[in-house]
């Protein structure tokens, strides 16, 4: 069992404060085992297991618990009125107007409450008008590199390593999988699942198909800035007429089941944010490789994708660059600066070099610059533009 460390050191920063601990992510990610490794720390620390009430919701043992009523009279008879209860609901979102047995249970000085969402739309509506300034979320990823990594065994290469995790992603069961076959069935699993339980039924989708060509056309231009506009225009010219508000209606449905993150663009030089195109990455590259032709995928814009979720795992808000008519790939904004970075697969050019530092150069500030390339050659600077091998700074946090 990997032990998602900062994942774990979050729980224990928040327990027994004063808030509702929620944990979203996509689905397999790994958030029912974060919940088993803090509940094995809380025992650690004498907790006695009376005090710990875990119900995951998709186990059908849990079925009869279908409403708010059913939930909040199953736990108060549980509650241990002498001592703190620690409370886990898995996947929550299952019963009807969950929020008003949370809110309940929230108001009991004894309780700390955690619950996990497999879906971002759970956060929304009521339950966010109830809980307001009341919870924290943690937004949970598929395994880093570095975490993946100290997964398997030493005699493998970093490099080997690194090209194991571009082509099978960060889901951490898929390690327990040798055969390719297998693999592919178990991505396949995850995949439907989420298309099925998180989207189609909940907005109601029904022409499935025309849902997973969006998918398709998303994960085949990870890294492209795109719009609504023109995902319908190029459906369409295939024969599969489809509208603009349709189409934000089903982008927005997979950026809220964590399969697509959305990354917005700021111009540096006019210090404003820009409304028009934006980015997408995938969640995790495992899904793209299933759903696309192996041979397709574009290793500059995957390298890119998986800079740009570790920026998130370490916490910044990051958006697309556009200085000038040049665009940086990553502003990374937190803890008080700003952090530019551009990232390229190989340099093996002074033509490429050059290309890829012009944006750094034009930024007229002075924040920290990267440059991150898969090449592995030491690290130099370019006028105080750090380049460095991507696997390097995956494994060995900087600004």
């Amino acid at each position: 069992m990997i032990k998602r460390e900062e994942y774990l050191k979050k729980l224990i920063s928040f327990r027994d404060k004063d808030l509702i601990k929620v944990i979203t992510g996509i689905r397999r990610c790994g958030k029912s085992t974060l919940f088993k490794l803090f509940q094995e720390y809380l025992i650690s620390c004498g907790v006695e297991s009376e005090q710990i009430i875990n119900i995951n919701f998709e186990d059908l043992d849990y079925e009869y618990i279908s409403n708010y009523r059913i939930l909040y009279d199953y736990i108060k008879q549980k509650l241990h009125p002498n001592k703190k209860n620690y409370i886990f609901l898995d996947e929550i979102q299952h019963v009807e107007n969950f929020e008003k047995a949370v809110d309940s249970l929230y108001i009991n000085k004894n309780v700390d409450l955690y619950i996990i969402g497999s879906n971002a739309f759970f956060l929304s509506g009521e339950l966010a008008t109830l809980l307001s300034g009341r919870y924290v979320e943690i937004n949970m990823l598929p395994l880093s590199f570095k975490e993946y990594s100290s997964a398997l065994p030493e005699n493998i290469s970093l490099e080997r390593k690194f090209s194991m995790y571009m082509e099978n992603g960060g889901f951490p069961y898929l390690l327990n999988i040798s055969e390719e076959t297998d693999k592919i069935d178990y991505l396949k699993g995850i995949y439907n699942t989420i298309v099925l339980k998180d989207i189609v039924t909940r907005i109601k989708i029904s022409d499935i198909s025309i849902l997973e060509s969006i998918v398709k056309f998303m994960f085949d231009n990870v890294g492209n800035l795109t719009s609504a506009k023109k995902i319908s225009d190029t459906l369409t010219s295939f024969g599969r007429k489809i509208t603009s508000p349709t189409v934000e209606k089903y982008l927005s449905a997979l950026v809220d089941a964590f399969i697509l993150q959305k990354v917005s663009r700021y111009d540096i030089s006019g210090k404003q944010y820009l409304k028009t195109t934006e980015k997408y990455y995938v969640t995790d590259l495992g899904l793209q490789r299933f759903l696309l032709n192996k041979n397709k995928l574009n290793l500059g814009h995957n390298l890119e994708n998986i800079v740009f979720l570790e920026l998130i795992r370490r916490g910044y808000k990051v958006y697309i660059g556009k200085v000038g008519a040049l665009e940086v790939d990553f502003i990374a904004e937190g803890f008080g600066y700003t952090t530019y970075y551009q990232v390229a697969y190989t340099l093996n050019t002074e033509e490429i070099l050059a290309r890829e530092l012009k944006p750094l150069n034009s930024i007229k500030d002075h924040n920290p610059k990267y440059l991150l390339t898969a090449d592995i050659t030491p690290e130099v600077s370019h006028n105080g533009i750090r380049q460095m091998n991507v696997i390097d700074w995956l494994l060995k946090p900087v600004l």
